[in-house]
């Protein structure tokens, strides 16, 4: 609770030269009297502040100061423990020289109450009486009263019966009769700095030293303490006071403050503010002021609040005022009984025990005894006391009748007239008549703005709250909080100060009345909707409150808690689930704080420090939760997730299997129902290790750790993941069945298997599979292939990547399986490959551009499959610096290299950014790969598998004949596509429409160019018109439709073909050294034309032997059919299910069943394309019959004499066959 706090004085009393130590006020209250370790003692007008003399007489520093009650005497004590007596008139010395008191300085100085005796304390442990006749010792004590301990303060009591001595150690009692020591007690736990009596003598006041800067109250009667030691002060109190009236007392502090204490309620009441230690303090004796003086060398003069009853207003007797304060009505009632007993004609004693009636709500008594005031003597109290009495029996007009003829008893005094009007304003409070109340109010503090303003705002406080009240019935919950507000910040609280006629005839307690403002005022505001405003209301009522107050109230705390922490709980939910995570936090922790046993509120506010990242906090509050309710799943669950984002992964998962086992085991069937949508962790690892398993079969069986440098087969690779914090976080994030649905176990799998994979021109030293096997790389010495290992492996890891990938040493070359599944893999596992580092070794640092395309990597035949395959590339030259410097994360969007690379390789770009494996453009495929070499023969032709995605066996040493032979065979085989029979050169062992070499591919086919489609339809128009030539020529499209795809068999190549006999072949004259022989041809149905081959021809023997044919390959081109190897419409042109897939037969798709108006265009325009020139295969018939395909340095181009003529037509029916060739 506040107080009243002052900082200027009425007065300040100055001319000290150094501390001031002591003050006393004469009786006439007209003069005091200071003194000062400057040695001087001064003497004071206290009305004007002049000082009247200056008295010097001592040769130490002066500590202490003492005056006789008559004012006829003063003494002073010095530190050498001289004393000098003065005269309390003139203020000059009464002997000649100082008396030698005591050896050590004196502490303390009091005269007898008759001023008979002068009794002196010192701090040589001692205490003496002297003479004030003689300045003797007293006979009766000729002998000091000696202590253990310094003496610290000496106070006779009012009687004069005895002397209370403080020392260090104890305060002591000496009975000045008996000259014994009749109680002595420990009253603090080390110094006893100060004592003061009451003027009645029942009570004596204590005060400690900085250790226990407390006062304390003691009963005379039985020297035991009262009530709980005063607190308030931070340092030694040095002097205490009490006012004549035995209402207040004082006490000066070393902390600076003086404080002013009631001595009914022990409250302190104000604060004097002091810029320095405090030394002394002492009422004026009219009480209405205080002296207060120390090391500020000064005495200040502070106005004393008037907190007491008027005398003139409400008289009563001591005894029975303090039963009325305390709320002893039944103590009051006897105590005025007997007063009425004593003189039946007590008027006021009558008045006193109405207001104590009314007090017990006995109304009708009340009234019967304010009448009978009245009727022995009219006076202000006795009709005060009737409209009080008729107040409570809700009599108004009777109530106001009462006190306005009160108002003829005031004599017109300004108080008395002030106070009635609040008496009045007061009753009206009570009848309900708030705005009659109000203007009297507002009345009074405008027209007496010199009126007693405390008074004014300890009723209108309650006004405030009576309105608040019925505001708040009323259901006006905002009207309720403005009154209920404007009370608790009315001066009255602040001050805490209340008239004691008030407490006496309505028993008021502002502490009771500032109770029910607040809890009032937080309901008001909850009723209102405004939670958080309650909150602060509510907060800032238990923050200054006492705990008596609050075990007071603590059932409707406790309700008002519950409600609270619900309804913080509720919109904490909202809050959450909007994301305001802030608001969220505050409504759960005011909840917490509201009760902190809600484990909820823990549970909830630990999700919501989760979801905004404060994982500590947030494993706090779910531990907490734990705590409060063990056997919920809540605060294991939010616990998970607190472990969880915090990465204690072990400890998360943990949690959440305990979770599982709480939900398992739960008394309610609706939360045992949550089960079923939780996995367990088994399942999930299941999930997880499926997906790493999936992961990895698109990868490398082996791959290298770039963390460790070990080489890791795929069970150890699932092992190191298992162990990883990256498997673990995704183990405890997978808690949900429909986690297991989502992408994320996938994704993560995948980013974790992430590999890189080097592309590179072998050298002479490359480490193998038993150079590294079990085997940390980084260790290795490092020279030739190790280094460059080494070198791959650090740039791998420092980039973020787990695995890498070298085919060197990752190969196990001897064990065969493997190396065919790694051959048939490869292109699969640089389809996958994060990133692929290509390795230049024989680029040099700094090289400029065009270094790229000379280098020898871009003529190997590994390298093709792994530049097109990759999807990121970097290169790196030979010191592991970046190719121009270029540092985007991919090579294949830098424009600059990707020219040099178009340049270099004849690959289009965009073949080279997203190739699609397969039979689709397998000519140009070829076309690519015929410009590289290989080391071993075979490897030409198993470096294009997943080119073309094939499997095929592996079988090193069968030669390259057969290995190139074997794949060209699956192409056709496989596609039908006879573009791969387009080729110049030397003709192959395995089948003799297949090149020796793949070199044989480097000249691309000589390419017709197509009629223009306006040709073409004129031709169409004109041939539409010959009814024969149109049927001819849907029966030739149709028969060619029927024809099977192209095949091989046992290295035998079955090709659907229209074949022109040749009638006629002559070799033409030429060197003789020239190995190549040109011939002349003359086949049926086509042109003449020109064969240069190494091979030597035979003029057939007989001429009706067809031993040579000039064939037309069937193509869907003629029949205008779709490409069925082109890709299909997907952006996706890499799709691994697309790279195995056996395509349908080239003819499947024509039509069955056309409308005859297409069926027909179809057919001419077939007819107009074989009239246009071709590329012809020359074949010689072998003694099986079977042909043989006769190889030429040019591509052979031949052309249909006469399309049109039906004749020709249906000769070339005729022609249609699939040849054998061998």
């Amino acid at each position: 609770m506040s107080h009243l706090t002052s900082i200027t004085p009425l007065k300040v009393f100055e001319d000290n030269q150094s501390t001031a130590s002591a003050v006393a006020v004469f009786p006439d209250n007209r003069r005091m009297i200071t003194c000062s370790l400057d040695k001087t003692l001064r003497l004071w007008d206290l009305r004007t502040g002049v000082m009247l003399k200056k008295m010097e007489g001592h040769r130490d520093r002066v500590l202490a100061l003492a005056v006789s009650r008559d004012g006829q005497l003063i003494a002073s004590g010095d530190e050498s423990g001289e004393v000098v007596t003065w005269h309390g008139e003139t203020g000059e010395p009464l002997t000649l020289q100082p008396i030698k008191a005591h050896s050590h300085g004196i502490s303390s100085l009091e005269f007898s109450p008759d001023a008979t005796d002068l009794a002196t304390g010192s701090g040589d442990c001692t205490v003496k009486l002297w003479n004030t006749s003689t300045w003797r010792q007293c006979l009766q004590s000729s002998k000091p009263i000696c202590w253990s301990t310094s003496v610290r303060c000496i106070r006779y009591s009012p009687s004069g019966e005895f002397l209370v001595i403080a020392t260090d150690s104890n305060i002591n009692i000496f009975n000045l009769g008996t000259g014994k020591c009749t109680a002595s007690f420990e009253a603090h736990p080390t110094v006893n700095m100060s004592i003061a009596w009451t003027p009645d003598g029942a009570r004596l006041l204590s005060g400690g030293n900085n250790v226990d800067p407390t006062i304390r109250e003691w009963d005379t009667s039985t020297w035991n303490q009262v009530g709980d030691p005063w607190t308030g002060h931070m340092g030694s109190i040095k002097a205490i006071a009490i006012n004549s009236a035995g209402t207040l007392a004082a006490s000066a502090s070393e902390d600076n403050d003086v404080r002013l204490w009631r001595l009914s309620d022990r409250r302190m009441i104000a604060i004097f503010k002091h810029s320095h230690s405090m030394q002394y303090v002492t009422f004026s004796i009219d009480g209405e002021h205080l002296l207060s003086g120390g090391e500020d060398n000064k005495t200040s003069k502070w106005v004393v609040p008037n907190l007491g009853i008027n005398p003139n207003i409400l008289a009563i007797s001591m005894t029975a005022r303090y039963a009325f304060i305390t709320g002893d009505l039944s103590n009051a009632e006897e105590l005025l009984t007997q007063e009425i007993s004593t003189d039946i004609n007590n008027y006021t004693s009558y008045a006193n025990r109405s207001f104590v009636m009314a007090r017990k709500n006995d109304w009708d008594r009340a009234l019967d005894d304010a009448i009978k005031s009245i009727s022995i003597q009219p006076s202000l109290t006795g009709y005060i006391s009737k409209g009080i009495a008729y107040c409570g029996k809700g009599h108004a007009r009777d109530t106001r009748t009462a006190f306005n003829i009160a108002f003829l008893f005031t004599d017109q005094e300004p108080e008395a007239i002030h106070f009635l009007l609040l008496i009045k304003v007061i009753a009206l409070l009570n009848l309900d008549q708030f705005e009659e109340a109000i203007l009297l109010l507002e009345e009074l503090a405008a027209t007496r703005p010199d009126a007693d303003l405390l008074a004014c705002s300890v009723v209108e406080a309650h006004l405030r709250v009576q309105l608040g009240i019925k505001a708040l019935n009323d259901a006006h919950y905002d009207e309720a909080a403005d009154h209920l507000t404007a009370a608790i910040n009315s001066s009255a609280f602040s001050s805490n100060l209340i008239r004691e006629e008030f407490v006496m005839l309505f028993g008021w307690d502002l502490k009771s009345l500032w109770q029910k403002a607040h809890q009032k005022r937080c309901d008001a505001r909850l009723r209102a909707g405004k939670l958080e405003e309650a909150l602060q209301s509510f907060r800032h009522m238990v923050d200054t409150t006492d705990d008596n107050t609050r075990a007071s109230c603590l059932d409707w705390s406790n309700a008002f808690k519950e409600e609270c922490s619900a309804l913080c709980l509720v919109n904490g939910d909202a809050a959450l689930a909007a994301s305001d995570h802030d608001k969220a936090i505050d409504l759960y922790s005011a909840a917490i704080d509201l009760n902190s046993a809600s484990y909820a509120a823990f549970v909830k506010r630990s999700t919501a420090k989760s979801e905004k990242i404060l994982w500590d906090d947030a494993l706090l509050d779910a531990q907490k939760a734990i705590e409060l309710n063990p056997l919920s799943y809540a605060g294991y669950q939010a616990k998970h997730a607190a472990l969880r984002g915090a990465r204690r992964y072990d400890e998360a998962i943990e949690a959440f299997k305990i979770m599982l086992s709480k939900l398992d085991i739960a008394p309610e069937a609706q939360i045992r129902e949550l089960r079923s949508q939780y996995v367990s962790p088994p399942e999930a690892e299941d999930a997880i290790q499926t997906a790493a398993w999936t992961e990895l079969e698109s990868a490398p069986l082996r791959l290298l750790n770039t963390s460790t440098g070990l080489l890791c087969d795929r069970a150890t690779q699932i092992h190191t993941f298992k162990t990883s914090a990256v498997y673990k976080e995704l183990l405890s994030f997978t808690t949900k069945y429909s986690d297991l649905q989502m992408g994320r176990i996938k994704d993560v799998a995948e980013v974790y298997f992430r590999r890189v994979l080097l592309s590179h021109r072998w050298e002479g030293a490359e480490p193998l599979l038993h150079d590294i096997q079990d085997k940390v790389v980084y260790e290795l010495n490092a020279v030739g292939g190790i280094a460059k290992l080494q070198s791959f492996c650090k740039i791998a890891r420092d980039a973020g990547y787990h695995w890498a990938w070298m085919d060197t040493c990752c190969i196990d070359k001897n064990n065969n399986a493997e190396v065919e599944e790694t051959i048939n893999s490869m292109f699969i596992w640089y389809c996958h490959a994060a990133l692929t580092i290509v390795y230049l070794c024989d680029v040099p640092p700094s090289s400029g551009s065009g270094a790229l395309a000379n280098s020898a990597w871009n003529k190997r035949g590994w390298t093709y499959q792994e530049l097109v395959a990759s999807r990121v590339v970097i290169f790196y030259q030979k010191d592991w610096s970046l190719y121009l410097g270029d540092q985007s994360p991919n090579h294949k969007k830098s424009p600059a290299i990707m020219k040099e690379l178009v340049d270099a390789t004849g690959i289009d770009e965009q073949a080279l950014v997203a190739f699609c494996p397969g039979m689709h453009n397998a000519r140009e495929k070829l076309r690519c790969a015929s410009m590289r070499d290989t080391t071993l023969q075979e490897d030409i032709a198993y470096s294009l598998f997943g080119v073309f995605g094939i499997h095929l066996p592996v079988m090193y040493g069968e030669n390259k004949h057969n290995a190139l032979g074997r794949l060209l065979q699956e192409i056709v085989a496989r596609s039908g596509d006879i573009t791969a029979l387009d080729w110049i050169g030397e003709s192959s062992g395995f089948n003799s429409c297949l090149p020796v070499s793949i070199t044989s591919y480097a000249t691309l086919p000589r390419t017709v160019p197509p009629l223009p489609e306006d040709d073409v339809q004129t031709t169409v128009s004109s041939l539409r018109r010959n009814t024969r030539v149109v049927n001819l020529a849907s029966k030739l499209y149709d028969e060619l439709a029927s024809l099977r795809a192209p095949r091989f068999a046992n290295s035998r190549l079955y090709l659907p073909c229209i074949t022109f006999p040749v009638a006629e072949v002559r070799r033409e004259s030429g060197p003789a050294q020239v190995t190549h022989s040109t011939y002349e041809v003359k086949a049926n149905g086509l042109h003449d034309l020109l064969i240069t081959t190494e091979e030597t021809l035979m003029q057939p023997a007989r001429p009706n032997l067809q031993t040579f044919l000039l064939v037309l390959p069937l193509n869907r081109y003629l029949l205008e059919l779709p490409d069925f190897t082109e890709p299909p419409a997907s952006d996706d042109t890499q799709s691994e299910d697309g790279y195995w897939s056996v395509p349908q037969s080239p003819l499947d798709d024509s039509p069955s069943s056309c409308p005859d108006s297409e069926s027909h265009e179809r057919a001419l325009r077939l007819l107009v394309r074989l009239g246009q020139p071709f590329s012809a295969f020359f074949l010689a018939q072998q003694r099986g019959g079977e042909y043989k395909r006769i190889a030429s340095d040019h591509e052979i181009i031949a052309q249909v004499k006469d399309m049109t003529s039906v004749g020709d037509m249906m000769d070339m029916m005729d022609s249609i066959r699939t040849v054998e060739i061998l």
